[in-house]
């Protein structure tokens, strides 16, 4: 059984309904790759949590859409390492939400499930190098010296922070899914049944 099931969009607060219109009606709905809201208008995953508290999830999301739509990182190098925190964590919906744009952003099957199962892959040098420094970061908290040249010489010092505020951000939703397990379709569940 979920912890935490979304309300109805006709049973939210004032607060929430900012929130809510925020998000499914902000950059996120023009992208049916990633799924915000199920069939009765509740917001899926980390989207109905941020509801909870609607002052901070506000803040919350607004940092995922300056990740997701006014970042510089190639949707190639974003959606890989977003995968990569989702299976770091094992995060069935950030999976689930993602992988479609990975493959969307040229990802292969077999890419896509070396990156789900943590198997060495054979992916385009940018996203081995963003799933690289993400893996890096999530493992140790930190880049060393060596790790930090090679990031900031593949993407920037830019570039390299956003890789770092987007690991942070999705191991924060993570995180969060993994406390309130709210109610998601099943098609979500399982996502890394039988992987390592």
């Amino acid at each position: 059984m979920p912890r935490y099931t979304s309300p109805l969009p006709s049973n939210l607060t004032d607060a929430q309904r900012v929130v809510y219109d925020t998000i499914a009606g902000g950059p996120r709905a023009s992208t049916p790759l990633v799924p915000v809201v199920d069939d009765d208008g509740r917001l899926l995953g980390p989207f109905g949590l941020m509801t909870i508290v609607p002052s901070i999830g506000d803040a919350v999301q607004g940092v995922g859409a300056a990740i997701r739509f006014r970042g510089t990182l190639a949707a190639l190098v974003r959606e890989t390492a977003i995968l990569t925190v989702a299976a770091h964590f094992r995060c069935d919906f950030e999976w689930f939400a993602h992988r479609a744009a990975g493959a969307d952003a040229g990802l292969d099957g077999d890419q896509l499930e070396a990156i789900r199962t943590a198997a060495p892959a054979d992916l385009p040098p940018d996203a081995a190098h963003a799933r690289a420094v993400v893996q890096a970061i999530l493992r140790r908290g930190r880049l060393d010296d060596a790790d930090y040249a090679r990031a900031v010489e593949a993407f920037g010092e830019t570039g390299l922070a956003e890789l770092v505020w987007l690991s942070g951000y999705y191991s924060m939703l993570a995180m969060a899914l993994g406390t309130f397990d709210p109610a998601v379709p099943d098609v979500v569940q399982g996502q890394f049944d039988g992987s390592p």
